[in-house]
């Protein structure tokens, strides 16, 4: 009986981990958990009836009674019944006397497990060995007393004597198989809960847009969580157990290690912001440390949360200057939807004079000057609504009732649903502004001095009268001052703009209501007369009427305190005869009159002719001709020998020529007036030294050329440019040409203009060299100071003196006045214009021995010269 017992014990432990794996592995699954525990509590009570011991034939005693206790407190009603309907089918299936009495031995087990779980339910009752250990031992105590009344008297005195052990074994194997249970079951709920608190852990952290590190004291990361991978920066998931100063700057790691290191000892959250180059760019992220109290670690470590703060940081930016930007110099409002008055800046109050308590909860309508109707307001309100944004000019007042100009900017705000919030409004005092431009634009459109029209509005005003249909005519007439610059050179400029204001006040007095007197500049006027006669003569005529007495008017003395200033004044006169033109065409026809009336003698008037026009086209075109050929490198010179009384060429002068695509070869004097009046002639200047220091670089090498210098004309206005020096000597220096070959020649006239700068040029040239001569001498202001002062080499007698020999007597005297002057100052002479053989003697009668002109030969391409030269060295 006790071996049947010990077995009994073994089924019911080796039952009891059975059961515990199955509470593991169907816990997550309710319906087949009951099941299942149903089952095997069938079957742990199927193999303890299979290890009985037989109390008498056809009565069984085993632990099938514990077995099914614990079904019914474990499994409930469902899994006992399983059980039991399992024990108590193989119990019927055996047979025997005690079949019946058996399945009833089975019910009454699962009836007091099923009592104790309603007690526990109820809170009366828990599993512990307190509460249990009774109700087991009335189980068991129960399943003998019925299997005691199937047996005799003998046999009941035998299960008498071995209930003892049979309880010393049974209750604590029921109890230990309960407790087993039990122990499974707390475990599987403590992990259900455990399992569901990570679950609810990770799906916060899921949730959160923070990234969470463990770390300890030396920084060294030793855990990691994160709502999604890409927050693990700036590593892979290979960081764990690695130090920051491994993956951070040096400086960066220095402060991580600080700052977890102060949060240990100050054992309280501390806080860091710092920025990090991510895989995302630069991005600034805050981090919150707490210590860990029981870390299960080697050293004390920290949780660390940290947060991608840069929208935040961002935002609190655009926050910040936006505070700023609405305190501005602009008066800003910002009204809810229904246009009561929210907030007010500083420039508001300033700009209107209202405080901001005396505006906020109002309309912006307390603010209508009451100038603009409701129309106004209609259509403002119309874009607004349609555009969400309005702005323009609008009269307001201001908190004093003066009303004053404002630019009003009005935009409407939207929330997520498209339906209007807010509306901001910024206003701009704009009063001095329009004042600004109403001075902007009278300076634009008049004259400072005189505050009559100027020139812009003049020609504005013959445009309206242009795109006019008016049919009467129009008369201009430009007025130049006589006299004005000496008057104003004597009494300076303060008299000078006193007698333009008299002037400007007397040519007003002769106008209508619809002309108008303008001044352009200088003293220079234009007045318009308008509603002149259809007819074109008799328009002329009473133009040419109300033009003498403007003569009139003009030469009456002006005065300045007690002197009497006189001033007459020059006119040009034009009628306008065709719509084509335009304004700055009609005003140069009349300028064009206007000179042509100087050159008649002051105090004249002229009307426009056409021709006057085609001669300044003609030299505008030929000016911008001249321009194309310098640029296109047209201007050369031809060489005019020079020679001695035996006919021997000792030397030339380089006479500009212009290569004219469609003209063909042009002499100087068919464009170098119009070149001087342009200032071009520095530029052909320097093109015709250049090209003939080049010709006589290459001449030196050749032997006809051994004694031969070259003269080259020099402008006045080249000779005293400020880098007429440098820009010599470069051109010797690039061209190589030995610079005492080259003889520079001046005119009389030029060394008026300034004789110290002059004297001081030539004489720098001097030193590298250079040779001057003085061209046309006698036809200028001739000074023996002069000619002392200047380092001269050579006089050039004037072809007009020479074109006069052998039969004037004044040229002759002159000639040999200037050959003596020569001789005496140790110069060389030589005349020029030679045109006859009777000239040529009579110079050299005279001591000239030195000729140049037509005589002996005309200028000539540097071919021909360096061809002539040939043979004069053959034929020597």
């Amino acid at each position: 009986m006790l071996t049947s017992v010990i077995q009994q014990a073994v089924i019911l432990l080796a039952m009891g981990w059975v059961l515990t794996l199955n509470v593991r592995k169907s816990w997550h699954h309710p319906r087949l958990y009951m099941l299942t525990t149903g089952f095997w509590f069938g079957v742990a009570a199927i193999v303890c009836m299979l290890q009985p011991f037989h109390v008498a034939p056809g009565v069984l005693l085993d632990a099938r009674n514990g077995v099914l206790f614990v079904a019914g407190l474990f499994g409930g009603p469902v899994s006992a019944a399983l059980a039991t309907l399992m024990a108590a089918l193989f119990r019927y299936g055996i047979g025997g006397d005690g079949a019946l009495t058996g399945i009833l031995n089975m019910i009454l087990p699962v009836l007091l497990g099923l009592g104790f779980r309603e007690g526990i339910s109820r809170g009366w009752l828990s599993i512990k060995t307190l509460h249990l250990l009774p109700v087991i031992l009335l189980v068991h105590v129960i399943s003998l007393l019925v299997i005691a009344t199937l047996l005799s008297a003998q046999e009941r005195l035998s299960l008498l004597a071995n209930i003892w052990p049979i309880l010393t074994i049974m209750v604590p194997l029921t109890l230990i198989l309960a407790m087993i249970l039990q122990d499974a079951i707390q475990r599987q709920k403590e992990q259900h809960k455990l399992q569901a608190s990570e679950s609810r852990l990770r799906a916060i952290t899921a949730a959160l847009p923070d990234l969470m590190f463990v770390m300890d004291e030396d920084g060294r990361y030793l855990d990691a969580m994160a709502s999604r991978p890409s927050l693990f920066y700036p590593v892979n998931d290979g960081f764990i157990g690695k130090r920051v100063h491994e993956l951070f700057a040096p400086e960066l790691a220095d402060r991580f290690v600080r700052f977890i290191r102060n949060t240990l000892a100050s054992n309280d959250t501390n806080r860091l912001v710092y920025e990090l180059q991510t895989y995302e760019g630069l991005c600034i992220f805050e981090s919150q440390a707490q210590v860990m109290e029981t870390c299960g670690f080697d050293k004390p470590a920290v949780v660390i949360l940290t947060r991608d703060i840069t929208q935040r940081v961002r935002n609190e930016t655009e926050l910040r200057i936006a505070a700023v930007a609405f305190e501005c110099f602009e008066g800003l409002i910002i009204t809810d939807a229904s246009s009561r008055i929210l907030r007010v800046n500083r420039a508001f109050t300033e700009i209107t004079g209202f405080s901001a308590e005396e505006v906020i909860g109002q309309k912006p309508s307390l603010l209508s000057s009451g100038e603009h109707n409701s129309g106004f307001y209609q259509k403002m309100w119309r874009s607004i609504n349609e555009q969400d944004h309005w702005q323009g000019e609008i009269i307001n007042k201001r908190k004093s009732g003066q009303a004053y100009p404002q630019w009003l900017s009005i935009s409407a705000v939207r929330d997520d649903n498209q339906r209007v919030s807010h509306y901001v409004a910024s206003i701009t005092d704009i009063t001095q502004r329009k004042k600004d431009a109403e001075r902007i634009n009278h300076l634009a459109f008049y004259d400072g001095v005189t505050g009559l029209p100027n020139r812009r509005f003049l020609n504005r005003r013959i445009e309206n009268y242009l795109a006019s249909e008016h049919q009467d005519s129009v008369g201009l007439v430009f007025i130049d001052l006589d006299n004005f610059k000496a008057i104003n050179d004597l009494w300076g400029l303060q008299v000078g703009d006193q007698l333009l204001q008299q002037a400007a006040q007397r040519l007003s007095q002769t106008l209508q209501q619809d002309d108008m007197v303008a001044r352009l500049g200088g003293d220079e006027f234009v007045v318009l007369f308008s509603g002149l006669p259809a007819e074109q003569h008799r328009a002329a005529a009473q133009l040419e009427h109300v033009s003498h007495r403007l003569l009139t008017l003009l030469e009456q003395p002006y005065s300045h305190e007690e002197h009497l200033l006189r001033c007459s004044a020059s006119l040009g006169l034009v009628l306008l005869t065709s719509r084509d033109i335009t304004p700055g065409e009609l005003v140069q026809q009349a300028e064009f009159a206007m000179y042509d009336a100087k050159s008649g003698g002051k105090g004249k008037l002229r009307f426009f002719d056409p021709q006057m026009q085609e001669v300044v086209s003609q030299r505008l075109r030929l000016q911008e001709d001249l321009v194309r050929g310098i640029d296109a490198e047209e201007f050369v010179p031809y060489f005019q020998p020079q020679f001695d009384y035996h006919g021997n060429i000792i030397g030339a002068e380089a006479l500009v020529r212009w290569y004219h695509p469609k003209r063909g070869v042009l002499a100087p004097g068919a464009f170098m007036d119009v070149a001087d009046e342009a200032g071009l002639m520095n530029r052909i200047d320097r093109m015709v030294l250049q090209y003939a220091c080049q010709k006589m670089a290459a001449w030196s090498d050749m032997p006809a050329f051994s004694t031969f210098t070259l003269s080259v004309n020099i402008s006045a206005s080249r000779l005293y440019q400020p880098e007429f020096i440098t820009d010599v000597l470069n051109i010797f220096e690039q061209t190589g040409v030995d610079p005492a070959r080259i003889k520079l020649e001046i005119t009389e006239s030029m060394l008026l203009n300034d004789m110290p700068m002059a004297i001081e040029r030539m004489q720098t040239l001097k030193r590298h060299g250079v040779r001057f001569a003085i061209d046309d001498f006698g036809t200028g202001y001739s000074s023996l100071l002069y000619l002392q002062q200047l380092p001269l080499d050579q006089l050039k007698i004037d072809q007009s003196f020479v074109r006069a020999l052998p039969d004037d007597e004044n040229s002759l005297n002159i000639i040999k006045a200037i050959v003596a002057m020569a001789h005496s100052l140790r110069l060389e002479v030589i005349a020029e214009g030679v045109e006859t053989e009777a000239q040529r003697q009579s110079l050299h009668q005279h001591g000239c021995q030195h000729y140049q002109g037509y005589l002996l030969a005309r200028p000539k391409p540097a071919e021909k010269l360096e061809a002539r030269l040939e043979q004069q060295r053959l034929s020597a």
